[in-house]
């Protein structure tokens, strides 16, 4: 087997056809460049080159080692090539903490595209409530994650989340829904009135809880609960299935009006904001970075 720096040798005095122009090429003496031919011919047991006086000119041997001498070379420089791409090459594991539905977030472009940057990063989906993935990424079992709130609160420094940052990256409303046939219960649309009628109510840590809780403090009423759900599915269908009001996003209440007859209060919107959440002191790490630098390009006119 034959060093690599003994083949660059052969090659370039076969492709030159010159000792000087070879050592000049490679940086090396000429008689390192002569001491290396004398060494690969003595190995082989072959004359590879004649002298002629214009320089040296490959023998039928040196002819037939050419090719297979260059690609040898090709295949080393392809592995080195190889080697230091991996120095490079992003790893390891970024967990995602995920609420609502995939489309709504663009979870499918969010991943396709960071898979493409960093095709070697392993990604872990956790699905959860608003306030849980919040929580998560704050103690530190969640990288990053998505979470609801009004527009411009964030997390809330108040909360004790002055570690996370977050970025805001659109922003949508509310609705009161209700079963199909109370719109007459619907006319009144104060809170004092509205809190009496039946409620399907979600846990602390969704949006829903935080923007009805907000929605109600001005007047002091209590939502009347009769059912409470954890899940975004589960309370359209016990709405559908008449037992009470809920709250939706604009696009699922419209599409809820059209397709389900559902009763929509007029002229109430709880304004809400799509965020992205991270921890400050995680920022420049390169799993952290790859995923926002994807956001940018999934939500190129986020608002923060």
């Amino acid at each position: 087997m034959q060093d690599y720096a003994t083949l660059r040798a052969f090659v370039a005095v076969a492709r030159t056809g010159s000792v000087s122009r070879a050592a000049e090429q490679l940086h090396l003496t000429q008689p390192a460049i002569s001491l290396k031919l004398k060494q690969l011919q003595a190995n082989l047991g072959l004359t590879l080159f004649s002298r002629r006086p214009q320089g040296l000119a490959l023998t039928s041997d040196g002819h037939a080692l050419l090719p297979a001498a260059e690609k040898a070379l090709a295949s080393a420089q392809a592995f080195e090539q190889t080697a230091g791409t991996l120095h490079s090459t992003l790893r390891g594991k970024l967990s995602i903490g995920t609420i609502v539905d995939p489309e709504f977030l663009r979870l499918g472009a969010f991943l396709s595209r960071l898979m493409a940057r960093a095709p070697q990063l392993e990604t872990e989906l956790q699905h959860g409530m608003s306030g849980s993935v919040l929580n998560r990424i704050a103690q530190g079992d969640l990288d990053v994650g998505f979470y609801l709130a009004p527009p411009g609160e964030g997390p809330g420094l108040n909360q004790g989340y002055e570690a996370l940052a977050w970025r805001e990256l659109t922003h949508f409303d509310y609705h009161v829904i209700a079963p199909a046939g109370w719109e007459n219960r619907l006319i009144d649309t104060r809170w004092e009135h509205l809190a009496t009628l039946p409620w399907i109510v979600t846990p602390q840590d969704s949006a829903h809880h935080r923007l009805l809780k907000q929605a109600l403090a001005k007047s002091g009423a209590v939502p009347n609960r009769v059912a409470q759900v954890d899940q975004e599915a589960c309370m359209l269908d016990l709405v559908r299935a008449g037992v009470g009001l809920s709250l939706a996003r604009d696009a699922l209440a419209m599409t809820e009006r059209q397709e389900s007859g559902l009763a929509v209060a007029d002229n109430i919107r709880l304004p809400c904001a799509l965020s992205f959440v991270w921890r400050h002191d995680s920022t420049a790490e390169s799993t952290v970075n790859a995923a926002l630098n994807t956001l940018d390009e999934v939500w190129p006119h986020r608002l923060s």
